[in-house]
């Protein structure tokens, strides 16, 4: 048994279910950066609280994966985020700057999956900021950023408004980082990037829609495509959709869906359950959950991906029952470096479809190195 430091933390899974105009945005932003120098003095302010922790663990080894086990709590993310006016809509984001950035080093932004937001990459904002600045962003429908009512969420949409983000708030070449539907969304906006924002793609377990309707030649798809469609239908109705909404927020099974998609089931705990429900209580919650279940699948990432001749790491949890390995997507997107010398791909033994919070240590091992590597601009 290794007791091991952690600040208490809040995060958000990506996908509970994995089952987004072209006009430039007018923005306006109310900035609150995290300097990397001053976590020490927010640990003695009591803003970065640690507690050990005795699990039963296996060694850690390396330091940056020893780096992994360092979280960001969720009121801490909260507090520190900034605000951005997009299109009308409120948008949360933050940003951290390393102790000593170089010219050379490209921002990364971070892009969360479906159910989730900035807290879901607790464990990896502050290892990465040690040499990058870190952006990332909560998406229109989620985690502390409006959520419209009666608005109609599409991949494009989300799309657009992190190609508006890079070019008013980052205004530097960026490596996004997704997972699920954020890796789909960041794909998207790479391959409509017009101004070379976009430095490089990291993809983990990306998804293949903005719901599981996308991926109609899975065999495992086609026989659940009637209850889909019933699924669909009923969750146009208010009442019903409400009923069922509130039933996915429980704790209980909000557990039992995270255990269900994650490989180290050490990772789901309190902190990860707190950070979903949370932003799921907010109004217009259940509306963006509607319409983004019920709503077009949007761009397929096998029309989209050929077109990308920019660096790509593919990070891929092999338990993964959203987009398994053996999937029509997870299957596409394993051939890809035999076809695009673009594209490295490793395959994370036991983890799966959230790999930066499920097992951030195997992630950072892998995309840490492949940061460092990339061509200075």
């Amino acid at each position: 048994m290794r007791a091991r430091m952690r600040a208490v933390a809040v995060t958000a899974p990506h996908a509970l279910f994995s089952l987004p105009s072209t006009p430039s945005a007018s923005a306006s932003s109310s900035s609150t950066a995290i300097n990397f120098d001053s976590v020490s003095r927010f640990r003695r302010l009591g803003l970065f609280r640690f507690r050990a922790r005795v699990r039963h663990r296996k060694p850690i080894l390396n330091a940056a994966s020893s780096a992994g086990a360092v979280e960001v709590g969720f009121r801490e993310i909260q507090e520190k985020c900034s605000k951005w006016q997009w299109k009308g809509h409120t948008i949360s984001y933050l940003v951290v700057h390393p102790p000593q950035a170089r010219s050379s080093d490209p921002p990364v932004l971070l892009v969360h999956g479906f159910g989730a937001s900035i807290a879901h990459w607790r464990r990896n904002i502050m290892i990465l900021a040690e040499s990058q600045t870190v952006y990332a962003i909560d998406l229109l429908g989620f985690g502390a950023s409006d959520k419209p009512s009666g608005f109609a969420y599409t991949m494009e949409i989300w799309a657009q408004l992190i190609l508006d983000f890079l070019d008013e708030i980052v205004r530097k070449p960026t490596v996004l980082i997704g997972n699920s539907v954020g890796s789909l969304a960041c794909v998207i906006a790479a391959s409509e990037s017009t101004n070379a924002l976009v430095r490089g793609l990291v993809l983990l377990n990306c998804a293949g829609g903005m719901n599981n309707k996308a991926v109609v030649d899975d065999w495992r798809i086609k026989l659940l495509l009637p209850l889909l469609w019933l699924f669909d239908f009923l969750l146009k109705q208010r009442g019903i959709a409400s009923s069922i909404f509130e039933r996915v927020k429980q704790r209980d099974n909000l557990r039992n869906i995270l255990l269900s998609i994650y490989g180290n089931k050490e990772s789901v705990d309190e902190d990860l359950l707190q950070i979903i429900k949370e932003p799921a209580d907010d109004e217009g919650a259940l509306d963006a959950f509607v319409s983004i279940v019920t709503g077009p699948p949007g761009p397929n990432p096998v029309q989209l991906m050929p077109r990308l001749s920019l660096p790509i790491l593919v990070l891929w949890g092999n338990q993964d029952p959203f987009t398994p390995l053996d999937g029509p997507v997870g299957k596409y997107f394993a051939s890809l470096p035999s076809q695009q010398p673009n594209i490295s791909l490793f395959i994370l033994e036991g983890v799966g479809h959230c790999p930066h919070d499920d097992r951030p240590d195997l992630v950072h091992e892998k995309l840490i190195p492949w940061l460092a590597s990339l061509p200075t601009s």
